[in-house]
Protein backbone atom coordinates (compact mmCIF):
# COMPACT_ATOMS: atom_id res chain seq x y z
CA UNK A 1 0.00 0.00 0.00
CA UNK A 2 1.56 3.16 -0.84
CA UNK A 3 1.73 6.37 0.86
CA UNK A 4 -0.35 9.24 -0.97
CA UNK A 5 1.92 11.38 1.21
CA UNK A 6 4.82 10.71 -0.74
CA UNK A 7 2.36 10.90 -3.93
CA UNK A 8 1.13 14.32 -3.06
CA UNK A 9 4.54 15.60 -2.10
CA UNK A 10 5.65 14.63 -5.64
CA UNK A 11 3.22 16.59 -7.27
CA UNK A 12 4.32 19.33 -5.24
CA UNK A 13 0.99 19.62 -3.26
CA UNK A 14 1.99 18.91 0.13
CA UNK A 15 1.83 21.65 2.52
CA UNK A 16 1.49 20.49 6.12
CA UNK A 17 0.55 17.96 8.56
CA UNK A 18 -0.54 17.80 12.00
CA UNK A 19 2.00 14.73 12.82
CA UNK A 20 4.10 13.55 10.11
CA UNK A 21 5.75 10.49 11.30
CA UNK A 22 2.49 9.46 13.57
CA UNK A 23 0.17 9.55 9.87
CA UNK A 24 2.99 7.68 8.40
CA UNK A 25 2.80 4.85 10.76
CA UNK A 26 -1.10 4.95 10.98
CA UNK A 27 -1.42 4.71 7.11
CA UNK A 28 0.96 1.35 6.88
CA UNK A 29 -1.38 -0.08 10.12
CA UNK A 30 -4.56 -0.59 7.84
CA UNK A 31 -6.96 1.18 5.09
CA UNK A 32 -7.85 4.58 6.64
CA UNK A 33 -10.51 7.17 5.95
CA UNK A 34 -9.72 10.30 5.05
CA UNK A 35 -12.42 13.36 4.98
CA UNK A 36 -12.57 16.20 2.71
CA UNK A 37 -15.31 18.92 2.83
CA UNK A 38 -17.21 21.14 0.06
CA UNK A 39 -18.81 23.98 -0.03
CA UNK A 40 -22.45 23.48 -1.79
CA UNK A 41 -22.74 27.64 -2.32
CA UNK A 42 -23.22 27.18 -6.02
CA UNK A 43 -24.88 23.95 -7.88
CA UNK A 44 -21.29 23.39 -9.27
CA UNK A 45 -18.01 23.30 -8.12
CA UNK A 46 -14.83 25.30 -9.74
CA UNK A 47 -11.76 23.95 -11.62
CA UNK A 48 -9.78 25.00 -8.11
CA UNK A 49 -11.77 22.61 -5.79
CA UNK A 50 -10.33 19.79 -8.25
CA UNK A 51 -6.83 19.67 -6.24
CA UNK A 52 -8.98 18.42 -4.08
CA UNK A 53 -11.06 16.03 -5.40
CA UNK A 54 -7.46 14.81 -7.18
CA UNK A 55 -6.38 14.61 -3.27
CA UNK A 56 -9.19 11.82 -2.56
CA UNK A 57 -8.75 9.97 -5.45
CA UNK A 58 -4.60 9.73 -4.81
CA UNK A 59 -6.45 8.72 -1.44
CA UNK A 60 -8.12 5.77 -2.89
CA UNK A 61 -5.55 4.90 -5.30
CA UNK A 62 -2.91 4.65 -2.43
CA UNK A 63 -5.46 1.57 -0.90
CA UNK A 64 -7.37 4.01 1.57
CA UNK A 65 -11.50 4.95 1.65
CA UNK A 66 -11.85 8.86 0.42
CA UNK A 67 -15.03 10.21 1.87
CA UNK A 68 -16.59 13.42 0.31
CA UNK A 69 -18.54 15.36 2.80
CA UNK A 70 -21.26 17.81 1.00
CA UNK A 71 -21.22 20.82 3.22
CA UNK A 72 -25.41 20.78 3.56
CA UNK A 73 -25.47 21.72 6.89
CA UNK A 74 -22.65 24.19 7.37
CA UNK A 75 -23.59 25.35 3.68
CA UNK A 76 -26.27 27.23 5.29
CA UNK A 77 -23.88 29.32 7.71
CA UNK A 78 -20.89 29.50 5.22
CA UNK A 79 -17.45 29.57 6.08
CA UNK A 80 -15.80 33.28 6.68
CA UNK A 81 -12.24 31.74 5.84
CA UNK A 82 -11.24 34.11 2.34
CA UNK A 83 -13.94 36.17 2.96
CA UNK A 84 -13.82 40.08 3.21
CA UNK A 85 -17.44 40.40 3.96
CA UNK A 86 -20.64 38.64 5.46
CA UNK A 87 -21.92 35.79 2.70
CA UNK A 88 -25.92 35.99 1.50
CA UNK A 89 -26.91 33.01 3.16
CA UNK A 90 -28.51 30.15 1.41
CA UNK A 91 -32.00 28.79 1.78
CA UNK A 92 -32.21 24.83 2.78
CA UNK A 93 -33.88 24.22 -0.35
CA UNK A 94 -31.30 26.10 -2.31
CA UNK A 95 -28.35 24.16 -0.75
CA UNK A 96 -29.90 20.85 -0.85
CA UNK A 97 -30.49 21.29 -5.17
CA UNK A 98 -26.50 22.09 -5.04
CA UNK A 99 -25.41 19.19 -3.08
CA UNK A 100 -28.00 17.21 -5.60
CA UNK A 101 -25.99 18.66 -8.76
CA UNK A 102 -22.37 18.21 -7.57
CA UNK A 103 -22.83 15.00 -6.67
CA UNK A 104 -21.95 13.77 -10.83
CA UNK A 105 -18.80 15.67 -10.54
CA UNK A 106 -17.63 12.95 -7.69
CA UNK A 107 -18.88 10.12 -9.10
CA UNK A 108 -17.11 11.52 -12.61
CA UNK A 109 -13.42 10.75 -10.66
CA UNK A 110 -13.78 8.35 -7.22
CA UNK A 111 -15.05 4.98 -7.26
CA UNK A 112 -18.35 4.31 -6.13
CA UNK A 113 -18.53 0.88 -7.24
CA UNK A 114 -20.24 -1.31 -4.39
CA UNK A 115 -17.64 -4.49 -5.10
CA UNK A 116 -14.82 -2.04 -4.53
CA UNK A 117 -13.41 -2.64 -0.66
CA UNK A 118 -12.06 1.18 -0.61
CA UNK A 119 -15.52 2.56 -2.48
CA UNK A 120 -15.52 6.08 -2.18
CA UNK A 121 -18.36 7.40 0.57
CA UNK A 122 -20.65 10.76 0.14
CA UNK A 123 -22.22 12.20 3.00
CA UNK A 124 -23.97 15.17 3.59
CA UNK A 125 -23.89 16.93 7.13
CA UNK A 126 -26.64 18.57 7.17
CA UNK A 127 -27.66 14.97 8.23
CA UNK A 128 -25.98 15.51 11.18
CA UNK A 129 -25.78 19.12 12.21
CA UNK A 130 -29.47 19.69 11.46
CA UNK A 131 -30.29 17.18 14.41
CA UNK A 132 -27.67 18.66 16.74
CA UNK A 133 -29.49 20.95 19.35
CA UNK A 134 -28.21 24.67 20.51
CA UNK A 135 -27.79 23.30 24.11
CA UNK A 136 -26.50 20.02 23.06
CA UNK A 137 -23.94 21.96 20.92
CA UNK A 138 -22.69 24.06 24.34
CA UNK A 139 -23.00 21.48 26.40
CA UNK A 140 -20.82 19.00 24.37
CA UNK A 141 -18.68 20.85 21.90
CA UNK A 142 -18.18 24.48 22.82
CA UNK A 143 -16.52 23.61 26.35
CA UNK A 144 -13.98 22.44 24.13
CA UNK A 145 -13.07 25.56 22.18
CA UNK A 146 -11.35 28.71 23.61
CA UNK A 147 -12.78 32.73 22.13
CA UNK A 148 -8.95 33.43 22.67
CA UNK A 149 -7.85 30.70 20.67
CA UNK A 150 -10.75 31.35 17.64
CA UNK A 151 -9.95 35.28 17.45
CA UNK A 152 -6.36 34.32 16.31
CA UNK A 153 -7.64 32.69 13.31
CA UNK A 154 -6.46 34.93 10.14
CA UNK A 155 -10.01 35.34 8.55
CA UNK A 156 -11.88 36.08 12.11
CA UNK A 157 -8.96 38.70 13.05
CA UNK A 158 -9.02 40.56 9.61
CA UNK A 159 -12.66 41.10 10.18
CA UNK A 160 -12.87 41.98 13.54
CA UNK A 161 -10.37 44.44 12.36
CA UNK A 162 -12.48 45.74 9.73
CA UNK A 163 -15.27 48.21 11.72
CA UNK A 164 -17.07 48.49 9.07
CA UNK A 165 -18.04 44.47 8.12
CA UNK A 166 -16.85 42.73 11.34
CA UNK A 167 -17.92 39.37 11.53
CA UNK A 168 -21.37 38.04 12.91
CA UNK A 169 -21.73 34.99 15.82
CA UNK A 170 -23.22 33.05 12.56
CA UNK A 171 -19.92 32.76 10.67
CA UNK A 172 -17.66 33.45 13.92
CA UNK A 173 -19.34 29.35 14.87
CA UNK A 174 -17.93 27.85 11.64
CA UNK A 175 -15.16 26.78 12.89
CA UNK A 176 -16.89 24.45 15.94
CA UNK A 177 -19.24 23.15 13.22
CA UNK A 178 -16.58 22.09 10.83
CA UNK A 179 -14.54 20.33 13.88
CA UNK A 180 -17.70 18.54 14.83
CA UNK A 181 -18.41 17.21 11.57
CA UNK A 182 -14.59 15.63 12.18
CA UNK A 183 -16.21 14.05 15.83
CA UNK A 184 -18.91 12.84 13.83
CA UNK A 185 -17.41 11.36 11.36
CA UNK A 186 -14.75 9.68 13.40
CA UNK A 187 -17.34 8.46 15.99
CA UNK A 188 -20.15 6.89 13.39
CA UNK A 189 -17.80 6.34 10.61
CA UNK A 190 -14.47 5.81 11.77
CA UNK A 191 -13.00 8.57 9.78
CA UNK A 192 -9.19 9.74 11.28
CA UNK A 193 -7.97 11.87 8.42
CA UNK A 194 -8.87 15.20 6.98
CA UNK A 195 -7.31 16.99 4.26
CA UNK A 196 -8.27 20.11 2.93
CA UNK A 197 -6.39 23.42 1.15
CA UNK A 198 -3.64 25.04 3.23
CA UNK A 199 -6.21 27.99 4.07
CA UNK A 200 -8.31 25.41 6.05
CA UNK A 201 -5.33 24.84 8.14
CA UNK A 202 -7.24 26.06 11.56
CA UNK A 203 -10.10 24.38 10.79
CA UNK A 204 -8.18 21.19 10.43
CA UNK A 205 -6.15 21.39 13.18
CA UNK A 206 -9.42 22.66 14.98
CA UNK A 207 -11.06 19.48 14.48
CA UNK A 208 -8.34 17.36 15.50
CA UNK A 209 -8.31 18.74 19.18
CA UNK A 210 -11.37 18.33 19.52
CA UNK A 211 -11.60 14.57 18.73
CA UNK A 212 -8.93 13.92 21.26
CA UNK A 213 -10.18 16.35 23.87
CA UNK A 214 -13.24 14.83 24.14
CA UNK A 215 -12.54 11.42 24.01
CA UNK A 216 -9.33 12.30 26.60
CA UNK A 217 -12.06 13.63 28.91
CA UNK A 218 -13.84 10.38 28.60
CA UNK A 219 -10.82 8.02 29.42
CA UNK A 220 -9.61 6.83 25.62
CA UNK A 221 -7.02 8.05 23.05
CA UNK A 222 -8.09 8.79 19.72
CA UNK A 223 -5.80 9.16 16.93
CA UNK A 224 -6.51 12.03 14.50
CA UNK A 225 -4.30 13.47 11.73
CA UNK A 226 -5.13 16.80 9.49
CA UNK A 227 -3.06 17.99 6.02
CA UNK A 228 -3.06 20.60 3.98
CA UNK A 229 -2.55 21.15 0.18
CA UNK A 230 -1.07 23.77 -1.74
CA UNK A 231 -3.02 26.45 -2.69
CA UNK A 232 -2.88 26.97 -6.49
CA UNK A 233 -0.75 30.07 -7.94
CA UNK A 234 -0.16 31.05 -11.74
CA UNK A 235 3.48 32.33 -12.75
CA UNK A 236 2.29 35.46 -13.80
CA UNK A 237 0.23 35.99 -10.30
CA UNK A 238 -3.24 35.86 -11.69
CA UNK A 239 -6.06 34.31 -10.03
CA UNK A 240 -6.28 30.57 -11.28
CA UNK A 241 -9.35 29.31 -12.90
CA UNK A 242 -10.63 32.93 -13.96
CA UNK A 243 -10.92 33.91 -17.49
CA UNK A 244 -12.70 36.81 -19.47
CA UNK A 245 -15.54 35.43 -19.46
CA UNK A 246 -15.34 34.39 -15.42
CA UNK A 247 -15.18 31.51 -13.56
CA UNK A 248 -14.49 27.75 -15.44
CA UNK A 249 -16.62 24.95 -13.99
CA UNK A 250 -16.71 21.46 -13.62
CA UNK A 251 -19.78 20.89 -15.32
CA UNK A 252 -22.00 21.67 -18.43
CA UNK A 253 -25.76 22.43 -18.68
CA UNK A 254 -27.35 19.11 -19.71
CA UNK A 255 -30.77 19.39 -22.19
CA UNK A 256 -33.11 21.45 -19.95
CA UNK A 257 -30.69 23.00 -17.70
CA UNK A 258 -29.87 27.07 -18.03
CA UNK A 259 -27.61 27.35 -14.94
CA UNK A 260 -25.12 30.35 -15.39
CA UNK A 261 -22.64 28.03 -13.34
CA UNK A 262 -21.80 25.76 -16.15
CA UNK A 263 -18.60 25.61 -18.70
CA UNK A 264 -19.37 23.64 -22.07
CA UNK A 265 -16.53 20.71 -22.58
CA UNK A 266 -15.15 22.62 -25.93
CA UNK A 267 -14.60 25.53 -23.09
CA UNK A 268 -13.38 23.42 -20.40
CA UNK A 269 -10.95 21.55 -23.28
CA UNK A 270 -9.61 25.01 -24.32
CA UNK A 271 -8.95 26.32 -20.52
CA UNK A 272 -6.36 23.90 -19.95
CA UNK A 273 -5.01 24.03 -23.63
CA UNK A 274 -4.38 27.64 -22.98
CA UNK A 275 -1.98 27.08 -20.23
CA UNK A 276 0.56 29.05 -20.16
CA UNK A 277 4.09 27.22 -20.88
CA UNK A 278 5.82 28.07 -17.23
CA UNK A 279 2.61 26.21 -15.89
CA UNK A 280 2.00 23.15 -18.08
CA UNK A 281 4.47 20.95 -15.75
CA UNK A 282 2.69 22.03 -12.22
CA UNK A 283 -0.77 21.34 -13.49
CA UNK A 284 0.00 17.98 -15.14
CA UNK A 285 1.15 17.23 -11.37
CA UNK A 286 -1.63 18.85 -9.88
CA UNK A 287 -4.20 18.34 -11.70
CA UNK A 288 -4.10 15.11 -13.96
CA UNK A 289 -3.87 11.18 -12.16
CA UNK A 290 -1.59 10.01 -15.05
CA UNK A 291 1.02 7.93 -13.77
CA UNK A 292 4.60 9.79 -12.85
CA UNK A 293 6.76 8.28 -15.81
CA UNK A 294 4.09 9.73 -18.26
CA UNK A 295 4.09 12.73 -16.95
CA UNK A 296 7.68 13.16 -16.97
CA UNK A 297 7.83 11.93 -20.21
CA UNK A 298 5.87 15.07 -20.97
CA UNK A 299 7.63 17.32 -19.17
CA UNK A 300 10.98 16.34 -20.79
CA UNK A 301 9.02 16.88 -23.77
CA UNK A 302 7.80 19.97 -23.21
CA UNK A 303 11.45 21.60 -21.49
CA UNK A 304 13.07 20.60 -24.98
CA UNK A 305 10.25 22.36 -27.29
CA UNK A 306 7.02 23.61 -25.53
CA UNK A 307 6.16 25.09 -29.14
CA UNK A 308 5.64 21.32 -29.57
CA UNK A 309 2.33 21.38 -27.17
CA UNK A 310 2.35 18.02 -27.19
CA UNK A 311 1.66 18.65 -23.10
CA UNK A 312 -0.36 21.28 -23.86
CA UNK A 313 -2.78 18.61 -26.02
CA UNK A 314 -2.21 15.54 -22.83
CA UNK A 315 -3.10 17.70 -19.88
CA UNK A 316 -6.29 19.50 -22.38
CA UNK A 317 -7.02 15.68 -23.11
CA UNK A 318 -7.05 14.08 -19.93
CA UNK A 319 -9.04 17.14 -18.19
CA UNK A 320 -11.87 16.85 -20.34
CA UNK A 321 -11.87 13.48 -20.71
CA UNK A 322 -11.80 13.07 -16.67
CA UNK A 323 -14.46 15.36 -16.56
CA UNK A 324 -16.77 15.11 -19.51
CA UNK A 325 -16.29 11.54 -20.77
CA UNK A 326 -13.75 10.30 -23.74
CA UNK A 327 -17.10 10.71 -26.40
CA UNK A 328 -16.96 14.69 -25.68
CA UNK A 329 -13.31 14.78 -25.39
CA UNK A 330 -12.80 13.65 -28.85
CA UNK A 331 -15.99 15.70 -30.01
CA UNK A 332 -13.87 19.06 -29.13
CA UNK A 333 -10.48 17.59 -30.18
CA UNK A 334 -11.91 17.44 -33.06
CA UNK A 335 -13.33 20.80 -33.40
CA UNK A 336 -10.38 22.00 -32.47
CA UNK A 337 -8.69 20.75 -35.15
CA UNK A 338 -11.26 21.84 -37.68
CA UNK A 339 -10.74 25.24 -36.53
CA UNK A 340 -7.25 25.26 -37.52
CA UNK A 341 -7.96 23.83 -40.81
CA UNK A 342 -11.40 25.57 -41.07
CA UNK A 343 -13.80 22.35 -42.21
CA UNK A 344 -15.76 23.04 -39.57
CA UNK A 345 -18.86 20.96 -41.54
CA UNK A 346 -16.74 17.86 -40.27
CA UNK A 347 -17.85 18.66 -36.87
CA UNK A 348 -21.59 17.73 -35.20
CA UNK A 349 -23.34 21.18 -34.22
CA UNK A 350 -23.89 20.76 -31.12
CA UNK A 351 -20.30 21.24 -30.64
CA UNK A 352 -19.78 24.14 -32.86
CA UNK A 353 -22.20 25.51 -30.59
CA UNK A 354 -20.19 25.19 -28.11
CA UNK A 355 -17.57 26.69 -30.08
CA UNK A 356 -19.95 29.83 -30.53
CA UNK A 357 -20.44 29.76 -27.08
CA UNK A 358 -16.82 30.09 -25.95
CA UNK A 359 -15.80 33.00 -28.18
CA UNK A 360 -15.44 36.56 -27.04
CA UNK A 361 -18.32 38.29 -26.65
CA UNK A 362 -18.03 41.14 -29.19
CA UNK A 363 -17.32 38.27 -32.31
CA UNK A 364 -21.01 36.28 -31.53
CA UNK A 365 -24.16 37.49 -32.45
CA UNK A 366 -27.50 36.02 -31.74
CA UNK A 367 -29.75 37.47 -35.05
CA UNK A 368 -32.80 39.02 -34.24
CA UNK A 369 -36.06 38.11 -36.17
CA UNK A 370 -35.96 41.78 -38.14
CA UNK A 371 -32.43 41.93 -39.02
CA UNK A 372 -30.92 41.56 -42.36
CA UNK A 373 -29.60 37.93 -40.86
CA UNK A 374 -32.79 36.92 -39.22
CA UNK A 375 -34.18 33.55 -40.20
CA UNK A 376 -36.73 35.08 -42.84
CA UNK A 377 -34.59 36.96 -44.73
CA UNK A 378 -31.70 34.02 -44.68
CA UNK A 379 -34.72 31.42 -45.33
CA UNK A 380 -36.38 33.68 -48.00
CA UNK A 381 -34.50 36.06 -50.66
CA UNK A 382 -30.74 35.50 -49.02
CA UNK A 383 -28.74 37.61 -47.46
CA UNK A 384 -25.58 39.95 -48.53
CA UNK A 385 -22.72 37.82 -47.11
CA UNK A 386 -21.24 41.71 -45.81
CA UNK A 387 -24.06 41.11 -43.26
CA UNK A 388 -23.06 37.84 -41.75
CA UNK A 389 -19.57 39.03 -41.68
CA UNK A 390 -20.57 42.59 -40.09
CA UNK A 391 -22.33 40.83 -37.41
CA UNK A 392 -19.82 38.19 -36.50
CA UNK A 393 -18.09 40.65 -35.37
CA UNK A 394 -14.08 39.88 -37.20
CA UNK A 395 -14.10 43.42 -39.04
CA UNK A 396 -14.60 46.66 -37.56
CA UNK A 397 -16.83 47.88 -40.77
CA UNK A 398 -18.19 47.08 -43.93
CA UNK A 399 -15.22 48.58 -45.63
CA UNK A 400 -12.93 46.25 -43.87
CA UNK A 401 -15.27 43.69 -44.37
CA UNK A 402 -14.94 44.44 -48.10
CA UNK A 403 -11.23 44.59 -48.25
CA UNK A 404 -11.27 40.87 -46.21
CA UNK A 405 -13.60 39.36 -48.56
CA UNK A 406 -11.73 40.75 -51.72
CA UNK A 407 -8.54 39.39 -50.76
CA UNK A 408 -9.98 36.07 -50.49
CA UNK A 409 -9.38 36.44 -46.46
CA UNK A 410 -12.81 35.54 -45.40
CA UNK A 411 -14.57 31.89 -45.17
CA UNK A 412 -18.29 30.99 -43.94
CA UNK A 413 -18.71 27.26 -42.82
CA UNK A 414 -15.19 26.39 -44.48
CA UNK A 415 -16.68 27.83 -47.65
CA UNK A 416 -14.22 30.77 -49.01
CA UNK A 417 -16.74 33.95 -49.98
CA UNK A 418 -15.69 34.61 -53.62
CA UNK A 419 -16.69 38.09 -53.57
CA UNK A 420 -18.97 40.65 -51.69
CA UNK A 421 -22.04 40.54 -54.17
CA UNK A 422 -22.93 36.81 -53.02
CA UNK A 423 -25.53 35.76 -51.42
CA UNK A 424 -26.08 33.37 -48.98
CA UNK A 425 -29.36 30.65 -48.27
CA UNK A 426 -30.22 28.37 -45.63
CA UNK A 427 -28.07 25.83 -47.35
CA UNK A 428 -25.05 27.66 -46.78
CA UNK A 429 -25.37 27.89 -43.40
CA UNK A 430 -25.59 24.89 -40.63
CA UNK A 431 -28.78 23.93 -39.14
CA UNK A 432 -28.86 23.92 -35.69
CA UNK A 433 -30.78 20.99 -33.81
CA UNK A 434 -33.42 23.53 -33.03
CA UNK A 435 -34.20 24.35 -36.61
CA UNK A 436 -32.01 27.85 -36.69
CA UNK A 437 -29.19 28.30 -38.59
CA UNK A 438 -25.19 28.47 -37.70
CA UNK A 439 -22.69 30.61 -39.19
CA UNK A 440 -18.76 30.70 -38.28
CA UNK A 441 -17.04 32.87 -40.23
CA UNK A 442 -13.07 32.95 -40.52
CA UNK A 443 -10.80 35.53 -41.50
CA UNK A 444 -7.57 34.72 -42.33
CA UNK A 445 -5.67 32.02 -40.10
CA UNK A 446 -7.07 32.51 -36.14
CA UNK A 447 -9.83 35.14 -36.38
CA UNK A 448 -13.13 33.50 -35.76
CA UNK A 449 -16.99 34.67 -35.24
CA UNK A 450 -20.07 33.17 -34.91
CA UNK A 451 -23.83 34.08 -36.18
CA UNK A 452 -26.65 32.03 -34.72
CA UNK A 453 -29.69 32.51 -36.26
CA UNK A 454 -32.45 31.77 -34.14
CA UNK A 455 -35.71 29.87 -35.68
CA UNK A 456 -39.26 31.78 -35.33
CA UNK A 457 -41.95 29.58 -33.52
CA UNK A 458 -43.59 26.82 -34.52
CA UNK A 459 -40.59 25.53 -36.23
CA UNK A 460 -40.52 22.03 -35.50
CA UNK A 461 -36.77 20.87 -34.85
CA UNK A 462 -35.29 18.33 -36.13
Amino acid sequence: MTSFLDELAWRGRLAQVTDDAGLRKHLAGGVRRAYIGFDPTADSLTVGNLVQIITLALIQRSGHTPVVVVGGGTGLIGDPSGKTAERTLRTRDEVNANVERQKRIYERILDFSQGVSNRAMLLNNADWLCELSYLDALRDIGKHFSVNMMIQKDSVRERLHNRDQGISYTEFSYMILQAYDFLHLYEKHGVTIQSGGSDQWGNIVAGTDLVRRKHAAEGEAAETYGITTQLITKSDGGKFGKTESGAIWLTANRPGETSPNRTSPYAFYQFWLNTADADVPKFLRTFTLLPREEIERLESIHAADPGKREAHRSLARHMTEMLHGKTEMESVELAAKALFSGDVRSVNVETLLQVVEALPPEKRHVSKADEPTGYASVTGSGVNVLEIVAASGVTASNREAKEAIQSGAISINGVRIAGVQQMLTASDLIRQPDGGLLALVKRGKKTWGGVVIPPPAGIVPR
